[in-house]
């Protein structure tokens, strides 16, 4: 067996690098800290001279996503990536492509908001990505990434996701995930599939350029001027949906066995948490950690079991309190879930996440 390759390097770059590696058809983004090295990083490697690829920066974000619409409508394997203000310019495109039930892969960084805020890191779009984020009743699927590692896992899974179901997948990072540098294993290359390989496994929705049965080419709209066929076309959604959140949850338990107390994290809250957990070990309190890897469909059911053997839950966000809402929905009757976060771009400490839990938890 080959010896694996171990590069260093930013979260954001093994973004860039694992989408040419899985064979990706097309990027389309503008610039936007803190993940303008994904587009910088595909600049530099050229893909479109070795893979044949297409990167190309955009005007603006709508255009950004509305390119994003027409290459997953051709059953193209496309992505964009962008942080939070410019996530929020493209919601009217996310919601056309979750309606129009095409597959395409959305990166955001996170950084500190609301408005233009700050750089810094943030996890303040979880209701932005979670919650539906534009209008009308659809869902992403939502990858949260703890690592560098994840970052470059999560575009094959994401796209993977994408295809299976007909429908835009998230990968929600914060802005240390994206900025930070660690060691990790790239994926394999799998070469750009053929028009023929597309034709075989999109054909029957896609809008391929080639003519089909009674010689009409695949039409994609979410246009239906007549209520009782749109609301077909939202229950078949929400169908769907139901599905995902049986069969596509995913998440880390940590510590969790003969835990008194439960901290709920994401991304690298997670990772301050999991420190936090090891001081508290030292002072004799028992502290597991739950961390939704897919924040939606998000880990309700695991977090109702584990809840009922602990004496209170903690959810650890950077923001003023987005997730913890959903935690208090899955926790069991009774047992009390309060929030800790820092804002404006402030990453807390191990210590302030084991005092909050005293304050708000232990007391």
């Amino acid at each position: 067996m080959a010896e694996q390759e171990v590069t260093l390097m930013k979260g954001n770059e093994a973004i860039a690098h694992a989408a040419i590696r899985c064979g990706a058809d097309g990027y389309f983004g503008y610039p936007i800290t803190p993940q303008s090295e994904v587009l910088e990083t595909l600049a530099e490697q050229k893909p479109w001279e070795t893979t044949g690829m297409m990167v190309v920066q955009a005007e603006s974000e709508l255009a950004s996503i509305n390119m994003v619409y027409g290459g997953a409508a051709a059953g193209k394997k496309v992505f964009t990536s962008s942080s939070s203000p410019g996530i929020s310019l493209m919601q009217e495109g996310i919601s056309y492509i979750a309606a129009g039930e095409l597959p395409a892969l959305i990166v955001n960084v996170m950084r500190g908001g609301p408005g233009l805020g700050t750089i810094q890191p943030s996890q303040s779009d979880y209701f932005q990505a979670c919650k539906g984020g534009g209008h009308g009743d659809y869902h992403l699927i939502v990858l949260a990434p703890a690592s560098v590692q994840e970052m470059a896992d999560f575009v094959d899974l994401g796209w993977t996701l994408a295809f299976k179901h007909k429908n835009p997948c998230m990968i929600l990072a914060d802005g240390v995930i994206g900025q930070m540098m660690e060691k990790v294993v790239l994926p394999p290359f799998k070469p750009r599939r053929t028009d023929e390989e597309i034709e075989a496994e999109c054909g029957s929705w896609a809008t391929t350029g080639r003519k089909h049965k009674h010689n009409k080419n695949n039409i994609v709209t979410t246009l239906e001027l007549r209520s009782e066929e749109m609301e077909v076309v939202n229950q078949r959604l929400q169908a769907k949906y139901r599905m995902l959140e049986e069969t596509e949850v995913r998440y880390e338990a940590y510590n969790c066995e003969g835990a008194d107390y439960l901290i709920t994290a994401f991304g690298s809250a997670a990772r301050i948490a999991k420190k936090a957990i090891e001081v508290a070990a030292q002072e004799g309190i028992k502290v597991g950690l739950l961390r939704p890897i897919t924040l939606w469909p998000f880990p309700t059911k695991i977090i109702h079991e584990l809840s009922k053997n602990v004496k209170g839950i903690l959810s650890v966000e950077f923001n003023a309190g987005q997730m913890v809402e959903d935690v208090r929905m899955a926790a069991a009757p009774g047992v009390p879930v309060e929030h800790f976060g820092r804002l404006g771009g402030i990453i807390p400490s191990p210590d302030e996440v084991i005092e909050a839990l005293k304050k708000k938890i232990i007391k």
